[in-house]
């Protein structure tokens, strides 16, 4: 996992609510195993529909989907946030995220972004008005900053950040405290005498 620096792009607008992970990635991909695979599973039964937003030229270089509140709802597959990393997502915003998808999100890459009704708003007013137009995300200082200026700050968990910032996931972390970890324990004696006596 690379480390998520800040980055501006812009925004795919799909304000359906209660967006489900069969959805988002049907159940038929789930035997794959090549994340980067999954990009043409990403919405495929939705993308049958011409009209479909991913379908649309005006939105064909965006990198940020903004997305209905209660997204990633359903069934707890990882391979959700990895089929919208695969298609080139980098975050998603939304006014609430399903707890599972958004955790499976947090630990793949994919930034899930959680902000105000109004600033969704706003957010999916510029990607209909100014398809082309960027908005900024900065994670350090947990910020989304629109054209005009306008900012918008959102949570995260200190641990998910610093995973992120830094590129790694939980085993990752464990390992950079290998020398404390092992410092503490050479400190420390064993405190229960798991070897048999005479062996």
């Amino acid at each position: 996992m690379e480390p998520l620096k800040p980055f501006s792009a812009s925004l795919v607008p799909l304000p359906i609510e209660n967006i489900d992970t069969d959805q988002i990635i049907p159940a038929r991909y789930l035997k794959v195993t090549d994340k980067n695979s999954l990009a043409e599973g990403c919405f495929t039964d939705w993308r049958q529909d011409p009209e479909f937003v991913l379908n649309n030229p005006r939105y064909q270089n965006g990198h940020i989907l903004v997305a209905g509140h209660n997204f990633g709802c359903g069934s707890s597959r990882e391979h959700a946030p990895w089929a919208l990393k695969a298609y080139g997502f980098q975050a998603v915003i939304s006014t609430y995220f399903a707890d599972i998808f958004r955790n499976n999100s947090l630990k793949n890459g994919l930034l899930p972004i959680i902000v105000d009704a109004e600033t969704h708003q706003a957010l999916l007013d510029l990607a209909e008005e100014a398809p082309e137009a960027e908005v900024h995300i900065d994670l350090a200082s947990q910020t989304v900053t629109l054209p005009n200026g306008q900012k918008a700050s959102f949570p995260i968990d200190p641990f998910s950040k610093t995973c992120l910032l830094e590129g790694i996931d939980e085993l990752g972390y464990l390992m950079k405290q290998t020398p404390e970890i092992e410092a503490f324990e050479a400190s420390h004696p064993p405190r229960v005498q798991t070897v048999l006596a005479g062996r």
